[in-house]
């Protein structure tokens, strides 16, 4: 995995204190880890411009145990922890087929979901979660890539764009009744050269 001179430096202290980096597969028993974290992350990204109660309700829907061990036993659905040693320190959600949010391309390769705790935020490993995100596409059969990003993220806009991601369309993302309007962004897969 490649990354970016904060992750290089990151991962090489980490090496020297022999603390481990990986990335491995949410088993299903990992379920009420995987709910903790997700929830954590949303709120630690989110929750100062969304009301408490509506975050709530939102959790209930998308991160309740019956949810997440539905998308964990989905074979279109792949999951991801990124540990530090022995501590969960991020996740990814991969998604191809009937898992997708959207169907608006064919034979398509969505990345969902990839989140941090903030602790572990600014050290590259973001970078070292999408580069893996794009191996796992590259390494599928799909044609295309692709993710949602808001459209107000332009940091993140920028970064996606520097893969080669392009704007083709976009869908409403809502938390209670807050609707916010997420960019749709896509790359082709298996390029030449």
């Amino acid at each position: 995995m490649k990354g970016n001179c904060y992750s290089a430096i990151f991962l090489a202290q980490l090496e020297m204190k022999g603390i481990e980096m990986q990335i491995d597969s949410i088993r299903l028993e990992e379920v009420s880890v995987l709910q903790e974290l997700a929830k954590q992350t949303f709120a630690e990204t989110f929750a100062h411009d969304n009301d408490p109660e509506e975050l709530e309700a939102f959790f209930e829907e998308a991160y309740s145990v019956e949810v997440l061990t539905r998308e964990l036993s989905d074979p279109n659905c792949q999951h991801y922890f990124l540990r530090i040693g022995n501590q969960v320190a991020g996740y990814l959600k991969l998604n191809q087929g009937s898992a997708q949010t959207e169907q608006e391309l064919e034979n398509a390769f969505e990345i969902q979901r990839i989140y941090l705790l903030q602790a572990y935020q600014g050290r590259g490993l973001g970078k070292v979660l999408f580069e893996f995100a794009l191996e796992k596409a590259e390494q599928s059969s799909c044609d295309w890539v692709w993710l949602g990003v808001w459209e107000h993220n332009y940091k993140a806009q920028k970064f996606y764009s520097k893969y080669g991601f392009e704007k083709f369309g976009q869908h409403e993302f809502a938390v209670g009744d807050k609707i916010d309007v997420d960019w749709l962004l896509k790359r082709p897969l298996h390029q030449k050269g």
